[in-house]
């Protein structure tokens, strides 16, 4: 039997098909879900246990723990989860992708799945095309679902028979008799594999294939399933290559993990696969010796994630330590996490709004902060520098839309609980406090998107359009530093709040005195229109922002005052 180049490429189509229906199917089954994984992820935040076992389902519904793995570095790179946390669920995916096997060898094998992939495609096609989004998203499942067992069938019949091709039969021999060197190289070659394929589940359903046409042995075939754990791996720490230090740090983490799982498996390999092979043999009673190897390989796959769960379960701080100490903080780098607010209620009400109020003056502290950042963005002269400022202004914005929907959801779980008519009051201040913080973080991305304009253009301000925006700025920067004084003190001094709507006077003359200021330059052609807008822009934002602050600085006194009286 000659293997011809088309042969090849007809194999390599198979996988492409089958890596199209995982990723089909996958991505269908996320958009269905929608927000719930996101609130399935984020709730489970206290027990490393839940943790444990919200990993192992998500993988099992979306059919690929790089897509888990993926999701939790976005949300520790977002806050939502801590690191501790990340690698709870992380371990829970790695029992949950062993699913996939689990399925490809029960249907795979056994059932002819693809003969019904076709007519299944007939009742997704309806949905594909539905207005509804739920609809079409099962239709997408659907279609993944169809590729993904149509690929592995064209992968059994496309792969080369080694056993009609001697040659290559003997090339591969010449690697399956080295003793624990063979395993060794198999590791080795699962993870170059999956690290090319980007996906476990595709180097899964190849080493079935293998395994089950008898083109290599169940060790060796463990080896390759040991070597795809590592490969897997890499996906994440792709993601986490644009994420901040937590986010590579999670990713490490589970890297880590694997790695480690690898290598205590390797010391125990011969007494391992023996105990697996006889379980299958004796317990599950598997006599088809294609059906037996594919079961034993999909059973060793589960034994060897869970055992090392079981084990490194204890050690999560310790895994914790140790990718911070190889990662260790930047000076700038921040945890962008909530702090008080954690997995939860706590045991009355009144001290789950002790939590949010802590919370919200750590997201005002983040807004003023970010304000501060806008200022430098104004005079920083270098292409790289601005490009990393403007993006990590940008990423604050993001944290910020986090932190509001975050901290509005926990306080509306808690206006649920038994509460005085004056803590329902207290919280429904507290919302607008939010609300109002967010928008002054949309202000501050606004101001940094003007800034941006203005660079694009290659003009610039002149010295006296500095000098005002200078002045306003540095009256914005007093606003807001005056409302972190007012949301930080339980008792308000009456000066206090004065003291910022004094500010917002200043800010709103200033602003109209400027605006009727820059209508005489622009026909005195001081500055050409264009730059005129740029800079008015810039003012109004500012006296917007301004107005946020007071409307923050508004609901925070009467909150006091109510709790007062």
């Amino acid at each position: 039997m000659e293997y011809s180049f088309y042969d090849f490429l007809k194999l390599l189509g198979s996988l492409a098909l089958f890596l199209y229906g995982m990723k089909i199917m996958s991505e269908g089954l996320q958009k269905f879900a929608g927000d719930r994984l996101r609130k399935i992820l984020t709730a489970m935040t206290t027990n490393r246990v839940t943790g444990v076992l919200t990993g192992v389902l998500i993988t099992a519904l979306v059919q690929s723990s790089s897509a888990t793995t993926v999701m939790v570095v976005s949300f520790v790179n977002a806050g939502l989860l801590t690191l501790s946390q990340s690698i709870g669920v992380i371990m829970g995916a790695n029992i949950g992708t062993t699913v996939t096997a689990w399925i490809i060898s029960a249907l795979g094998f056994k059932v002819d799945i693809a003969a019904f992939a076709l007519p299944l495609l007939a009742f997704g096609i309806p949905l594909l095309f539905s207005q509804k989004s739920t609809r079409k998203s099962v239709g997408e499942f659907i279609f993944g679902f169809s590729f993904l067992f149509m690929g592995l069938s064209y992968l059994k019949n496309n792969a080369p028979d080694l056993s009609q091709n001697p040659d290559m039969l003997a090339f591969v021999q010449n690697y399956t008799d080295l003793g624990f060197g063979s395993i060794l190289l198999f590791v080795l070659i699962g993870t170059v594999l999956t690290m090319i394929v980007q996906a476990s589940a595709a180097t899964m359903a190849i080493t079935l294939i293998m395994c089950a046409n008898g083109w290599i042995s169940f060790e060796l075939g463990a080896a390759l399933v040991l070597g795809e754990n590592i490969g897997t791996t890499i996906t994440a720490n792709l993601a986490a290559l644009t994420g901040n230090t937590q986010a590579r740090r999670a990713a490490l983490a589970h890297l880590a993990f694997n790695v480690f799982g690898v290598i205590w498996v390797l010391f125990l390999f011969v007494p391992f696969t023996e105990a697996v092979s006889w379980f299958v043999e004796n317990v599950m009673g598997s006599t088809d010796p294609a059906v037996a190897v594919s079961f034993k390989l999909s059973a060793f796959h589960t034994a060897f994630n869970i055992c090392n769960v079981l084990i490194l379960i204890w050690f999560v701080k310790f895994i914790e330590r140790t990718v911070c100490a190889i990662i260790p903080s930047k000076e700038q780098d921040e945890e962008y996490r909530l702090r008080y607010i954690t997995g939860g209620m706590l045991s009355t009400s009144e001290l789950s709004i002790l939590q949010a109020s802590k919370e919200i003056h750590l997201f005002a502290e983040r807004t003023h902060r970010m304000f501060g950042m806008v200022r430098d963005l104004l005079h920083t002269e270098k292409d790289d520098d601005f490009t990393k400022l403007f993006s990590r202004i940008e990423k604050y914005e993001n944290i910020s839309d986090s932190m509001e929907l975050e901290i509005a959801n926990y306080l509306n779980q808690v206006s649920e609980g038994r509460l005085s008519s004056e803590s329902k009051l207290q919280i429904r201040a507290m919302l607008r406090e939010v609300t109002e913080i967010e928008s002054i973080g949309d202000s501050c991305y606004n101001l940094a998107r003007t800034i941006n304009r203005k660079r694009q253009t290659n003009q610039d301000f002149t010295e006296k359009q500095y000098e005002h925006i200078h002045f306003m700025m540095k009256l914005t920067e007093e606003a807001l530093a005056q409302m972190i004084v007012v949301i930080e003190h339980p008792v308000h001094q009456s000066n206090d709040v004065n003291k910022s709507f004094n500010i917002e006077n200043e800010i709103n003359n200033y602003r109209n005195q400027l605006k009727n200021q820059n209508i005489l330059d622009v026909n005195n052609k001081e500055y050409d229109y264009q730059m005129g807008v740029y800079y008015m822009d810039i003012i109004a934002e500012c006296e917007k922002l301004g107005d946020y602050v007071v409307n923050v600085v508004e609901a925070s006194s009467d909150m006091k005052e109510k709790k007062a009286s």
